[in-house]
């Protein structure tokens, strides 16, 4: 990933690794203060932040129709990610609540004893211009093979002209041919386009409108769709993570995240829940810089199925003494245009991770999501999902019983002891715990006595 050409940005991985030593444990005023010490944050993002971030109704009308208001989403930074050489602070919006603590865990085990590196292969998202009953396949074809050229550049001149600006743009087009399964023949014109540093979906879906109109002209077929496809095989992203030193025998802690692994690979059910926790890494930045995140699931799980079984998106394996993982899917993004311009939030976490292009922002989502599927695996094979994951889940719960600010310290480290003897939490014992201890105040009120510390800290 080339270096950002930020001034802001001139610190070395070791400030950084400094910076977010005990980062969960600060105020959220001394977070934000550390952010801009590491050139993440300026006084202004600050000052917005610390204000609420508000955001105009009239914003809204102008992103949706019927516009009421905002219904938001908890914001934070994933710390301690080195990702190709480059420390970064994460910008995740996301309600789920070890999500960011998961990422962080993981990214520091990982930057002390292993390594993130990234790629992007390949540069066209696809259109797709249906014909759904071709009258003459080999004229079609004739017609695409000998006018390809010619209907780029003027895709490209006309439409696209943009995107050719920026050094991208039409660049190819292909025939496919497919079985309706009841005697006829349908054909789809694949149109190839190099999206710079947009996602692209618009010009895309532009591009095969106007592309119809020569194509119906000079074939005499009629075109019943135009639609860009948000399965993007001409353009996938790779991440690979290297941890060292916890490979080696079967019962190794690399050979059981292996193993784990190895049972998404083989089994559909299992690789839905594995995949749905690569994007618990990947949707709360997309989120949070202001991109489609359902067109990159909709790309996501269409890429985890092409070989006819839906199958795990990453695939990590034992390499002598270290633990190895890939993630491979299309990841595709933006950082002009659209929402990640217009909303002040999404600005502010394009310019936390001090992103130069869309490539950039595609590959930091693809590490984070395997980042994230990682400690999945290794809580599953170690503690096990309950203590992993509702350990964090209990302030929720807390919350959600009524603890008040005081109550919630108390509440919270009873329902851990809870967890550690019982090994599962519910509200129900929150509630149960929060009826306890308001009860014992009462009883202490009316005998005059002070209040116990560990309950009013």
């Amino acid at each position: 990933m080339a270096k950002s050409t930020d001034p802001r940005r001139e610190i070395d991985s070791e400030q950084v690794k400094e910076l977010f030593a005990g980062f969960s444990k600060l105020s959220r005023k001394e977070r934000l203060q550390r952010l801009k010490e590491m050139g993440a944050l300026e006084s202004a993002d600050i000052d917005y932040i610390l204000e609420g971030a508000p955001l105009s109704l009239e914003l809204a009308e102008h992103f949706i129709e019927n516009a009421i208001g905002y219904f938001q989403i908890p914001m934070g930074v994933a710390a301690n990610f080195v990702i190709d050489g480059r420390a970064l602070a994460i910008p995740m919006a996301v309600e789920e609540t070890s999500i960011v603590a998961a990422a962080s865990k993981t990214a520091k085990w990982i930057r002390d004893n292993g390594e993130i590196k990234t790629q992007i292969v390949g540069r066209d998202i696809i259109g797709q211009i249906q014909i759904a009953k071709v009258k003459d396949f080999a004229r079609l074809q004739t017609f695409l093979v000998a006018e390809k050229k010619n209907l780029i550049e003027a895709a490209n001149r006309d439409v696209a002209h943009g995107l050719k600006a920026r050094g991208g743009g039409v660049n190819d087009i292909q025939l496919r041919s497919i079985d309706r399964g009841d005697g006829m023949q349908m054909a789809v014109v694949h149109v190839y386009a190099d999206p710079v540093d947009a996602m692209g979906a618009n010009i895309m879906n532009q591009v095969c409108e106007y592309l119809k109109r020569p194509i119906e002209a000079a074939t005499e077929e009629t075109v019943t769709m135009c639609i860009l496809s948000n399965l993007v095989d001409s353009k996938v992203t790779r991440a690979r993570v290297v941890v060292r030193g916890v490979g080696g025998d079967e019962n190794s802690l690399g050979a059981r995240i292996a193993e784990a692994s190895l049972f998404a690979q083989k089994d559909s059910y299992r690789a839905a829940t594995n995949n749905k926790g690569v994007l618990n890494g990947i949707d709360p930045i997309l989120i949070a810089t202001g991109n489609d995140w359902r067109a990159v699931e909709a790309g996501v799980h269409s890429y985890a199925a092409r070989n006819g079984r839906y199958e795990s998106i990453t695939r990590w394996h034992v390499s002598g003494p270290d633990l190895v993982g890939e993630f491979e899917a299309p990841v595709i993004v933006g950082v002009v245009g659209g929402v990640t311009k217009l909303h002040p939030m999404a600005r502010i976490a394009l310019n936390i991770l001090g992103v130069n292009s869309a490539d950039e922002l595609s590959r930091i989502c693809a590490a984070v999501g395997l980042v994230q599927n990682l400690g999945a695996l290794r809580a599953l094979t170690t503690v096990g999902i309950i203590e992993g994951h509702m350990k964090l889940h209990i302030r929720n719960l807390t919350l959600g019983a009524g603890a008040t600010e005081k109550e919630i310290p108390y509440v919270q480290r009873r329902l851990e002891e809870i967890l550690a003897l019982t090994k599962r939490i519910s509200l129900s014992h929150a509630v149960e715990v929060l009826r306890e201890l308001r009860s014992e105040r009462v009883v202490i009120k009316n005998t005059s006595a002070e209040l116990p510390t560990e309950v009013n800290p």
